[in-house]
């Protein structure tokens, strides 16, 4: 996604007297910051013959089941830089005992992805789960996530930054492009006013 739908909206929301506290930005992990299959998928998604970053063994019913996961490009560029701005929240619809070790591999022991919720914090909704962003900060002028999802965030659209899907394009750059705009709200009083404009984006793919 290209940030400079952003710049239009944001210069008249900087000028903040005083100390503006740390803010949240809760990540997606699945499409968002990386693209995973398993073992017995007919087509992955991933160009035969290119490797995982990583592979993740785990039981599943009592099933021991393979992950081959692949890191968005520049994810991990973007998790150090954006780890030094917020606190981060890992929010995944998918079960802990994957989600858990997807964000471990991601967090490569700095601890910056301490806290997480998985699909039980989810709440089903019209075929899909929902994020409840009340529970992970209260103030909802100081939390937003970044999904791929609508559906994901449908309770919260002025708290949400869209993404787009990413399963095996190396050349992309959505996270890179992000930077700007997140440098810049962090120091805004309510991420809302800045969010709530760019609502439009979000019907984008």
């Amino acid at each position: 996604m290209r940030s400079s739908h952003f710049h239009l909206y944001l210069d008249t929301d900087l000028n903040v007297p005083g100390i503006v506290k740390r803010k949240v930005l809760v990540l997606d992990l699945d499409e968002t910051l990386i693209h995973s299959h398993h073992d017995g998928v007919a087509r992955p998604t991933v160009r035969p013959g290119t490797p995982p970053d990583f592979v993740l063994k785990v039981t599943i019913d009592r099933h021991p089941v393979r992950f081959f996961v692949h890191k968005r490009p520049h994810v991990d560029f973007f998790l150090d830089i954006v780890s030094q701005w917020y606190e981060l929240v890992v929010f995944t619809a998918s079960m802990e005992i994957y989600g858990a070790a997807v964000a471990d591999k991601l967090d490569n022991n700095r601890g910056i992805l301490r806290r997480r919720y998985y699909r039980q914090h989810c709440t089903p909704e019209m075929g899909s789960y929902t994020k409840d962003l009340s529970a992970i900060c209260s103030d909802l002028s100081s939390v937003f996530i970044l999904d791929n999802s609508p559906g994901a965030y449908r309770a919260y659209p002025h708290n949400a930054i869209p993404i787009k899907s990413w399963f095996s394009d190396a050349g992309d750059t959505a996270l890179l492009s992000l930077l700007p705009v997140l440098d810049a709200l962090r120091f805004t009083q309510d991420v809302r006013s800045v969010l709530s404009r760019n609502l439009h984006l979000h019907h984008t793919w």
